[in-house]
């Protein structure tokens, strides 16, 4: 290139990346812009029951749960893929298929909540089995130029056939505005909230979000510090800023109210973000 023409160069390319940099002053990320937005996408779901009596059966999962769900050194809840005996992945297909057959729009709200995050989880964690040995959640997909297997329709509930993006992004995210659905909803990797324990219910979602958010928040996984106090924060908080308050301060605000006093005292102020974070390995115990 001729040396006058540099500055017509360099303004090119400056206007190529403003798009980019206004897109991360405006918290987003390139990975957060193929993200599906909060939409419900089928008005049938809006459907409940206020008086409803009729409960779902989430005892086969949480059994599943307390079996194999073990907390390693660092805190994070990991799960035993490769202790799973036949009869209990024949059981946890036959509690998602149960699932897909519970009359969901006839419940109530709260006992809504738990059944679609208990559906997303347990989806996954079948999927998992279904690849197991796998690295990464990410490795399963359906093609090519797939980032991962959440647009796969892997259950159909009521009739209409559903992925994990369906559930996440087109039903728990717009109907319940919710932030603390990022707590609870586990997509196998060790960067992701830890998967519970037990299974949520009408009755222990709400005690259950808040642990989850505490768990998270608490742990270096969601919250941390570099050699120069430059504040290390999970991806999740720029993938869904909006369902943090929508700027870098919501997400903070959002942060002290769940941080322990050591940690709260740290972000009061506006301490500088100096990275965003997430490991996507599987968050797999072994046969531990």
């Amino acid at each position: 290139m001729m040396e006058g023409n540099r500055p017509a160069a360099s303004r090119l390319r400056l206007a190529l990346l403003l798009p980019v940099l206004l897109a991360f002053t405006a918290c987003a990320s390139i990975e957060r812009m193929a993200l599906p937005k909060a939409s419900l996408a089928d008005t049938h779901w809006r459907d409940h029951d206020r008086g409803a009596v009729a409960a779902v059966d989430h005892g086969p999962w949480d059994r599943f749960l307390g079996r194999y769900v073990v907390t390693d050194a660092a805190g994070v809840n990991r799960l035993r893929y490769a202790s799973v005996t036949e009869a209990d992945k024949k059981a946890l297909a036959a509690y998602i298929k149960s699932l897909a057959a519970a009359p969901v729009s006839r419940l109530s709200r709260d006992g809504q909540l738990a059944f679609w995050i208990d559906l997303y989880n347990a989806l996954t964690v079948n999927l998992v089995l279904d690849h197991y040995p796998v690295s990464s959640v990410r490795k399963i997909k359906p093609g090519f130029f797939s980032i991962g297997p959440w647009d796969m329709k892997l259950v159909s509930v009521e009739g209409r056939p559903l992925s994990l993006n369906d559930i996440e992004h087109r039903i728990l995210r717009p109907l319940w505005g919710d932030a603390r659905l990022h707590y609870a909803l586990n997509c196998a990797a060790v960067g992701c909230p830890d998967l519970a324990a037990g299974a949520y219910t009408a009755e222990n979602t709400e005690q259950r979000l808040e642990a989850g958010a505490r768990a998270y928040i608490n742990n270096p996984r969601g919250v941390a510090f570099d050699d120069k106090g430059r504040l290390v924060l999970s991806k999740i908080y720029i993938w869904f800023c909006e369902d943090f308050g929508g700027t870098t301060e919501g997400v903070l605000k959002h942060l002290r109210h769940y941080a322990a006093p050591a940690l709260q005292a740290r972000l009061t102020g506006s301490p500088r973000i100096g990275k965003y974070r997430y490991d996507w390995s599987l968050n797999d115990a072994g046969g531990k």
